[in-house]
């Protein structure tokens, strides 16, 4: 039986936003530029944590990390277009577990 092309993209896909804490950090994200306080503030998540799954999502090109050359240096992440292109599918999901959960 031949494989299709969609199951290890859908799998990869799936990998990415479904690692604890990445959905809701895409999330809260959705509502624009967020400094790392900002983020860690609205999330019962730790430091370290965030700060790994923020070098994830970079590193996936779904977060962009903004240094601001300034003193103290102030860094902001936002999402990518390829991070915004998941609003709907997060948006389904909210929608989704407000009816059903």
């Amino acid at each position: 039986m031949e494989q299709s092309e969609l199951c290890p993209r859908f799998q990869k896909g799936m990998d990415i936003i479904s690692k604890r804490w990445t959905g809701l950090i895409i999330h809260q994200l959705l509502n624009g530029p967020q400094r790392f306080c900002a983020v860690q503030t609205s999330l019962p998540i730790s430091g370290r944590l965030l700060s790994e799954r923020f070098k994830e999502l970079e590193a996936e090109g779904i977060v962009n990390r903004h240094v601001y050359p300034e003193v103290p240096v102030r860094i902001e992440y936002s999402l990518t277009e390829k991070g915004r292109a998941l609003e709907p599918v997060i948006r389904e999901i909210e929608k989704w577990s407000q009816q059903w959960i």
